[in-house]
């Protein structure tokens, strides 16, 4: 049971991370009247999406110790690093680039930096979906 849960845990996550940064944001610079109504709004959603990822971190995190406890658990401690490290990415995202972006203070460099702690972050759970899920 508890397997299932994990795997539908990282499902939310890593959907969630792909859907945000694959189609809504798009959409949203795509359709809004100005760069900066969308810039706001896509602002707001990822403060709300590193906020999922904290939660669905200390989930997988939780199932993941729990799974340590059992002689033989074999893949555990990387579910333990992979999600330490997600939630580590969506902390420095939310406290670190983010006030930067607001700020506007070096904003290209920012959203790269950004960008490339999201895409690490949506590349660690994916792994973890794809190790939780093989048989």
């Amino acid at each position: 049971m508890k397997d299932r849960l994990a795997v539908m845990v990282l499902a939310l996550w890593w959907g969630s991370l792909t859907t945000l940064a694959g189609f809504v944001v798009p959409m949203l610079f795509a359709n809004l009247p100005s760069p900066a109504l969308a810039g706001n709004l896509a602002g707001r959603l990822f403060s709300v999406q590193n906020g999922v990822s904290i939660v669905c971190g200390l989930l997988i995190l939780l199932t993941s110790v729990q799974r340590t406890r059992n002689p033989g658990a074999s893949g555990s401690y990387a579910a333990i690093g992979f999600a330490s490290l997600g939630m580590i990415l969506a902390l420095l995202i939310e406290f670190g680039v983010s006030p930067r972006i607001l700020a506007r203070d070096q904003l290209k460099l920012w959203h790269t930096v950004g960008s490339v702690l999201y895409a690490v972050q949506w590349t660690c759970v994916g792994l973890l979906l794809w190790r939780a899920t093989r048989r």
